[in-house]
């Protein structure tokens, strides 16, 4: 009985030797063999804004996508409501009486007679005074529907400014980006050289429906 000679064929990605120095590196990856997979980068926890209670203005959506353009210091911590006209009435003294302390930012949020949404962001709290105060990180803001920002342009300082008559955020050339009156029932918005600006309300001057200012703690 005649043995049986075994036959084989390489195939085409099977090399019978390397030559000496195109071998594969010990430890580096061979065919079968995956090793360890790279840990994925840990991803980083979106700024959240937080408020210890709803909001009569803004619903959980909007909320979450207006806390994403606040300072990061600022999220992840429970904002409270210090004033708002349903419940203490429309008054401009009253709202800087209850505006906060020093230091505190202030958010504030406004809702006119058509339902459109808007307000503006400081740094510092909203508070009567004889000159123009805040920082470059006050901005204009306004849901119409979709949530537009207004930062700081750096043409002037004319961030905030206030008296029993008026409450000014934003200005230039005689214009403000918002100004309410000292009832609290009608207010005014223009573009502005502070924040380049569009209009925040349909109408350049607006009534009135709901108004928060909220602050932390």
């Amino acid at each position: 009985m005649r043995g049986l000679r075994a036959r084989y064929h390489l195939l085409p990605d099977q090399d019978e030797e390397q030559p000496v120095g195109c071998r594969e590196p010990a430890g580096e990856w061979q065919p079968g063999w995956e090793g360890t997979p790279a840990a994925s980068p840990a991803l980083e926890e979106p700024c959240r804004l937080v408020l210890s209670t709803p909001s009569s203005i803004l619903q959980d959506r909007e909320i979450q996508e207006l806390g994403s353009h606040l300072p990061p210091r600022l999220t992840q911590q429970p904002w409270h409501l210090l004033y708002c006209t349903r419940r203490d009435g429309f008054s401009l003294r009253t709202l800087y009486r209850r505006g906060g302390q020093a230091g505190c930012p202030a958010l504030l949020l406004i809702r006119d007679t058509e339902a459109q949404a808007f307000g503006a962001f400081s740094a510092t709290p909203i508070h009567c005074s004889n000159g123009f105060y805040g920082t470059g990180e006050t901005f204009l803001f306004s849901f119409s529907p979709e949530l537009k920002v207004f930062r700081w342009t750096g043409r002037n300082n004319f961030f905030m400014k206030g008296d029993v008559d008026l409450l000014m955020v934003g200005g230039g050339s005689g214009r403000f980006g918002l100004w309410l009156h000292g009832d609290l029932h009608h207010g005014g918005s223009r573009p502005c050289e502070t924040f380049d600006n569009e209009t925040l309300s349909p109408r350049e001057e607006f009534c009135i429906q709901d108004l928060e200012v909220w602050g932390l703690a």
